[in-house]
This record gives structure tokens, sequence and C-alpha cells, in this order.
């Protein structure tokens, strides 16, 4: 009798997981989940100049998971504590932003972001910006092509080398162009290499937007959300209250997308708290327009 009671407690044991490891799919599942969500644009936007400490701290409160990491000079010497933080709070880096010219291997700052992330032992996404390449308004496409992708080489070949991938970020330019982040990519055939999409440089391609979008979806690390008020010319505005994104944030949900999903704070308040909040509420409102309950009931936990 022991033995059966035994064995009956290992199978409902054993069935709870099951059914606890269901449910952590369906959440990952749902794109717009609570847990999916990455905080963006906080660290130089932000009033209050939060240190590393009281980021993570106001990231606990407000319930994310995740942090892509944009910086300026002035928080070089923070890398190590902000990495720190993040760790003792449980806050995934999800991403490290990069900007750089034609150029990174004369860059002084791409070293030392890649070895604060390989002493740490972190493997994350490098969100990627390139820009200031000479007379690029001058060549032809294919020239424009070999122009970019030499720099996005070289920072996909060193972040491979300690297990980072490269996220192209779109933000204005031939270069912010989704089409042509796709023949840069098609050109060089890296693996490590993909597309961060922003709703916030997004402008110029509401209209274009469903037609492009399943052509850069199998190379998608991230979108990154905002609001987009129609008219000539387009105004970004906080998450929720433009006439564009609901429709675009439909788009992804349908789609096969199963990454991480960015909530911003530039250009919507000067207190990164307060913007982060603004902008998942808006997020909420329209869960709640298009009925999206599974998201939603996400963000009562």
């Amino acid at each position: 009798m022991k033995k059966i009671t035994s064995c009956i407690f290992v199978l409902v044991f054993l069935l709870s997981g099951l059914v606890s490891n269901a449910q952590k799919v369906s959440e990952t599942n749902n794109i717009y989940a609570r847990k999916n969500l990455i905080a963006w644009c906080i660290v130089p936007y932000d009033i209050k100049n939060r240190g590393p400490v009281e980021r993570a701290e106001m990231l606990n409160k407000l319930g994310f998971k995740m942090l892509a990491y944009d910086w300026r000079e002035k928080h070089i010497p923070e890398f190590d504590a902000e990495l720190d933080a993040l760790k003792k709070h449980n806050i995934k880096l999800q991403a490290f932003w990069y900007h750089t010219g034609a150029n990174p291997e004369s860059d002084k700052n791409l070293p030392i972001i890649l070895n604060v992330l390989k002493r740490h032992g972190v493997k994350t996404q490098i969100w990627l910006m390139v820009s200031g390449i000479k007379d690029l308004d001058k060549m032809t496409q294919e020239e424009k092509v070999i122009a970019i992708a030499k720099p996005v080489q070289y920072v996909a070949e060193k972040a491979e080398e300690i297990g980072c991938t490269v996220g192209l970020y779109n933000h204005g330019g031939w270069y912010g162009m989704p089409e042509n982040q796709l023949e840069v990519i098609r050109y060089l055939k890296k693996p490590n290499i993909g597309i961060v999409y922003n709703f916030h440089h997004a402008e110029g391609d509401i209209d274009r937007f469903p037609k492009f979008y399943p052509e850069i979806l199998p190379h998608l690390f991230a979108v990154n959300l905002m609001g987009l008020k129609k008219g000539n010319p387009v105004k970004v505005v906080p998450l929720g209250e433009g006439d564009a994104e609901a429709e675009m944030i439909s788009i992804v949900r349908k789609s096969k997308y199963r990454g991480p999903i960015g909530i911003i704070n530039e250009d919507t308040a000067p207190d990164a708290e307060v913007g982060l909040t603004m902008n998942v509420d808006g997020l909420k409102r329209i869960l709640k327009a298009q009925a999206d309950q599974a998201a939603l009931q996400t963000y009562d936990n």
C-alpha cells in the first residue's frame, strides 16, 4: 500500500511539473506577456541619472526582466557595475548598444564592450548602428551594401568570438531601411547577424510595413514599440496615443515572431520610470482593444 501511495505521489508530482512547464511555454509564446518586455532607452534618457543599482531596483519595481543597455561616454566607467547590478537583481542583459562608423577596428570603445561582456561571461546581442560612411549617397546600391557590410562584418566576427550576436538597428538613412539591412545580411551570410526593428524610427515605414515585415521576420532579434501618429510628417508619440502602431502590433502578434518586445522611454518622459510606465500602460490599452486577454493577464501578477 505504501508503495502504491508513493507511486501516486510521484505521478502527481510529474504531472504538476508538466502543467507548470506548459504554462511557462504558453507565457513565452505570448510575445506581449509582461515577462517578455525589454526596457530600452533608459540610461541617457533619465533626468534622475540613476546609477546601475538604482536602475536595476527601478526595473524590479516595474516588473521588467530584461534590459537593453544604451550608454554614453560618461557611462563607460560604470559598465562592470551595471552588469553586477543586473545579475544581483535577476535582470537579463538582452542587448548592448554600439554605434560605429566605417572603421570599428579603430574605435577604442568596442574592445571595452567586448572585454566587459567576456569578463562577466555574458552572451548577449549587440544592437549595432552604422553611420558616417563617406560618400555613401554617391555609391551604387551594390557599393553601399559592400561599404556597410565591412564594419558590420568586423563587429559580428568580434562578437562571435565571445558568443554574442549582432542586431542591425534601424535609425534612419540608407542603413536604417529594413530592405537594405536584408541585403547586407544576405551578402555577409553570417548566422549571428539579425535585425532589431524600432517603431520609434519607422516614420517612413507605416504603409510599407505589411509588405517588408514578412521578409525581415526570419532575421528579427527584437521589436521595439512606440506610438506613431500618421500625418506629414508622421509624429512619434507615447505608445497607445498614435493611430498606426496598433495595426503594426497586431501584424507582429499574428506572425511567427517569438522574440522579445522592447518598451522605450526616449521622447516619452524625462523620468525613465514614468516613461516606461506610460508606454506599458499604452500597450495594455492596445492589448485590451485587441482582446489579447492572455497577455493582459500577465500584467495582473
